[in-house]
Parts: C-alpha cells; sequence; structure tokens
C-alpha cells in the first residue's frame, strides 16, 4: 500500500469494546463502549466516519496454528472460533468483532493479533508441562502465555525511552494489572513466562490466584467434597488479592486499607509482593542476568510502592530504582544513577502494537 496506512484497531473484551483509528502512531479518534453485545452499529458507525485500509483485532488465543499476525479469511475465522474454550470470556467476543468487520467492510482485510504470539517461540523446556507425553499430544498442552501484545509492546519501547538497541540484551517485562505476567525476554525472544495453558497460572492477581498446588485442589475436591466448579470459579473470581483482603482485589484501595492499619490487607500486599519478587526471580535465573525491567499495565504504570517493591528485590541483579523519579514517573525511566541495570515505566498502548503488526501482516500478504 502507497502513503500512511490507517487502522482501525478493535479490541473486545468480556463485554466491552474499544475501537481507534490510528494514522502512522497518531491516535485520531478512539471509542469505547462498556457494554458490547456483538452487534454491528459501533464498529460501523466508526468505519463509516473515518474509513480505515486495515482492520486490527486483538484476540487473546492463537492456539498452535496462529502464531502471527495473520489477514483473516474463513478458515482462520473458523480456527479461532474453535479455542473458544480455552478463553471463554474472551474469545467469542473477539471473532464477534471479526465477523461484524468481515461482513460490514469485506474490501477491507482484518488482521488477528494474537496475545499468544509473543511466547509462540518460546524453548521446548519452558513450553512443556511435564504430563504424560500423549496428554501433551493428544489435547495440545503446552503453556502459551498471555498479554503478548503489551509485552511485545513494552519491551521495544522500554529500549527506545532508555536508549537501549532494540531486541537486544536481557530484559524483564513486568504487565502488572488487574491480570498481570512476566516475560523473560533474550535478544527480542520470550524464552520464558509465568502465564501458561490459561491465564490462571503465574503471580498473584486482582482476584485470581495464580499458582496452586493442584495436590491441594484435588484434597479440596476429593477429601472435602467441594465441587470442581466452585473451586475452579473461585480460583478466577474470589482469591489473590480480593481473597485475602476481603475487598474488591482492586490494589489502591489494599494499599490504603494497609495505610490505615488493616491487618488483612497488609498480609494480601505482602503475598502479592511475594509472588511478584519470586517469578521475577526465576525469570531472571531463566535470562542469566537483566538488562532492562520494564512495567507496564494499570498498576505497573500507576504504583510506585509495586515497582519499588520489585526493584529493590533485584538489587542482586544489577536493578537500582531512584525513589524520586519513582514516585513521578508516568512513562520513562526510573533507575538511579549507576544502576547496572536500567528500569523503565511503558505506558501500555496495545493499540500501537495491534496496528504495527497490522501493516506488516498485510505487506507480507502483498
Amino acid at each position: 500500500m502507497a502513503g500512511p496506512v490507517r487502522v482501525l484497531t478493535v479490541n473486545a473484551g468480556s463485554s466491552s469494546l474499544k475501537l481507534g483509528l490510528l494514522d502512522g502512531d497518531e491516535l485520531v479518534d478512539e471509542h469505547h463502549a462498556e457494554r458490547w453485545d456483538g452487534e454491528p452499529e459501533p464498529i460501523a458507525e466508526f468505519l463509516d466516519t473515518h474509513g480505515a485500509e486495515v482492520i486490527g483485532h486483538r484476540v487473546v488465543h492463537g492456539g498452535a496454528r496462529v502464531t502471527e499476525a495473520t489477514v483473516v479469511d474463513d478458515e482462520v475465522q473458523a480456527y479461532l472460533e474453535s479455542l473458544a474454550e480455552l478463553a471463554p470470556l474472551h474469545q467469542p467476543r473477539a471473532v464477534a468483532g471479526i465477523r461484524v468487520a468481515r461482513r460490514i467492510a469485506p474490501e477491507v482485510p482484518s488482521v488477528v493479533c494474537v496475545d499468544t504470539a509473543f511466547h509462540a517461540r518460546l524453548p521446548t523446556a519452558a513450553a512443556t508441562y511435564a504430563l504424560p507425553r500423549e496428554w501433551n499430544e493428544r489435547y495440545g498442552l503446552r503453556r502459551y502465555g498471555f498479554h503478548g501484545l503489551s509485552h511485545a509492546y513494552a519491551v521495544r519501547r522500554g529500549a527506545e525511552l532508555t536508549g537501549l538497541e532494540p531486541g537486544r540484551g536481557k530484559v524483564l517485562s513486568c504487565h502488572l494489572g488487574a491480570g498481570a505476567s512476566m516475560a523473560a525476554v533474550l535478544d527480542g525472544r520470550c524464552v520464558d513466562t509465568t502465564m501458561g495453558f490459561t491465564p490462571e497460572e503465574g503471580l498473584v492477581m486482582n482476584t485470581r490466584s495464580g499458582s496452586v498446588d493442584p495436590g491441594l485442589l484435588g484434597w479440596l475436591i476429593d477429601a472435602r467434597g467441594v465441587a470442581p466448579q466452585e473451586v475452579f470459579e473461585a480460583l478466577a473470581t474470589r482469591s489473590g488479592i480480593a481473597g485475602l483482603s476481603g475487598g474488591s482485589g482492586d490494589l489502591r484501595d489494599v494499599l490504603d486499607a494497609r495505610e490505615n492499619g488493616d491487618h488483612d490487607a497488609a498480609t494480601a500486599f505482602d503475598v502479592y509482593r511475594h509472588s511478584l519478587v519470586r517469578h521475577a526471580g526465576a525469570m531472571l535465573a531463566v535470562l542469566g542476568g537483566l538488562d532492562l525491567l520494564v512495567f507496564t499495565g494499570g498498576i505497573g504504570e500507576h504504583q510506585p510502592p509495586v515497582r519499588a517493591a520489585v526493584g529493590s528485590a533485584l538489587v542482586f541483579a544489577g536493578a537500582a530504582i531512584d525513589p524520586a523519579r519513582n514516585i513521578h514517573a508516568e512513562e520513562g525511566e526510573i533507575s538511579a544513577a549507576g544502576a547496572g541495570a536500567r528500569s523503565v515505566v511503558v505506558r501500555a498502548r496495545e493499540d500501537l502494537e495491534i496496528a504495527r503488526q497490522s501493516r506488516v501482516a498485510v505487506a507480507v500478504r502483498g
């Protein structure tokens, strides 16, 4: 395509819809609908107003077959729809967005950008669960990883903000929000991540437990008679910071309550902090060191105490965060003078990553 390629980004959440029009890196316009039931009107009206040469869709799960940004045809769409059971809250909505866009604008290529693609080249040792080999082969069991669009952008933007060479070095990317994950990135390739087959594995999160001893779950079900459905619902929606503090799981509320002497809130934050430090240490062991520590996501961008807690625990790897820069950071470097590893806050911009990948996919198709 000659000239700038205007990309409409479509980000369908479990119940919401975010639309954006990007001309280069400029956000021309955006539209957020907190409630979206799959109706075509918001996308159709946005397209009628602005037009676009490409439509880029964020999709959580690409399975084993969609491992890079891909122009959508009927076969790709059907395959993505078949993965709904792996991401039941998000996958059907994302496919609904694709279906609408292809119906109302069949002449505009739709490109799917999947969160799992960033982790598709995990080394076999990191991607493989130590389960019966026939299970792994029959059911496609592996660690898929998530938040890939956010990690991809944050790693690249973090290098830009600190003047490091893009695609080089040992980078720990921390996407910390209601859902949270870390990615260990070596010379541009993700070599380990905290989430696995589902987004339930890994870090303690707002309402999710993160990694839990599977024997404990079996004990609850078999020895105490807790229904499996209740166990897994609790792990996803009534655990994490919310489960420990007795609140909503919003870290801002937990920090406020902790400051006011609330014991449960203090425990919740300590467990959350320990989970971050423990998993960060594991990621650094895989990397063999640290050149760049990146924070992004709602908590990563807006909670200096969390960044300080992670940074102080990683002093052994050369991280050192300047307290004043940390307190006032919106986006930019927060490293202390002389730090052996750089630390940076990156504003989450999945829309920019969707647009970039969409342009590449259309150009490659030619």
